[in-house]
């Protein structure tokens, strides 16, 4: 081959790779606006606020218009100082559905939505329930949970809520925690005793470089514990998950 045909060759292969680049930053950009303009869908539907009346505690959420466009939708999560503000969802069928389709109405959304898997109860009366949600499409979906590596931030938001039809349940955050990649719910069986325990206690006292431990709980944790897990993932590292562990201290009826 001579150097004509050689550089021709090499042109042709650099405007392929450019070509290729600009698609895949374009893709990736338009999935990180979808997943911008979710937010703010939902954004719109919550104010989250703490008002009370005489009879019951204000519920914000109005699950009934959510539910007209999917009715898989059926908690709302809340956590102030971040953009952690969605409605759960948990298909009936496919866990892996919710990994690249909006819960607003189950279009095609790289970015996914916030959900549950359904071996997981929908009134949060597991022992350990997993909430799951993307990391790294700008600031949305669960992206946001890694403002607890900062201890400062750890410290000073230690509450977060969890709303369902005529009911507002607040969890106090234990822990934020980077742990590997295993199935928590497949490799446990919560139902024995010790093995509840065990993970208890790994969650107060996590094994990682990267974790965050409140000293001081609100209720005793213990076989009657509920806990809430939110599990995202760690940029660069896909053999990772970075954990928010909270335990359940409040369950109140709204109206």
């Amino acid at each position: 081959m001579n150097k004509k045909a050689i550089y021709k060759t090499v042109l042709i292969i650099s405007a392929a790779v450019f070509v290729l680049s600009a698609v895949c930053l374009g893709f990736n950009l338009y999935n990180q606006f979808r997943a911008e303009q979710e937010y703010k869908t939902t954004e719109a539907v919550s104010v989250i606020t703490t008002q009370e009346n005489e009879t019951a505690v204000f519920n914000p959420v109005p699950f009934k218009d959510l539910k007209q466009k999917n009715d898989e939708i059926y908690a709302w999560i809340k956590i102030d100082n971040t953009k952690v503000d969605y409605p759960i969802v948990q298909h009936g069928a496919d866990d892996t559905f919710y990994l690249n389709h909006s819960a607003v109405d189950k279009s095609y959304l790289q970015s996914g939505a916030i959900y549950t898997e359904k071996c997981s109860a929908k009134d949060f009366s597991d022992a350990v329930t997993l909430v799951y949600g993307h990391n790294n499409y700008g600031d949305t979906m669960f992206t946001t949970l890694h403002h607890f590596e900062d201890k400062v931030f750890f410290d000073s938001n230690e509450y977060f809520y969890v709303y369902l039809p005529q009911r507002k349940i607040t969890y106090q955050v234990i822990s934020a925690f980077k742990y590997d990649d295993r199935h928590i719910l497949n490799t446990n069986d919560f139902s024995d005793k010790a093995q509840l325990s065990e993970f208890q206690n790994m969650i107060m006292n996590p094994d990682s470089s990267l974790k965050n431990v409140r000293q001081q709980f609100d209720k005793p944790v213990d076989e009657n514990s509920r806990i809430l897990v939110l599990s995202t993932c760690v940029t660069g590292d896909n053999s990772s998950r970075y954990l928010i562990c909270a335990l359940l201290v409040h369950d109140e009826k709204t109206d």
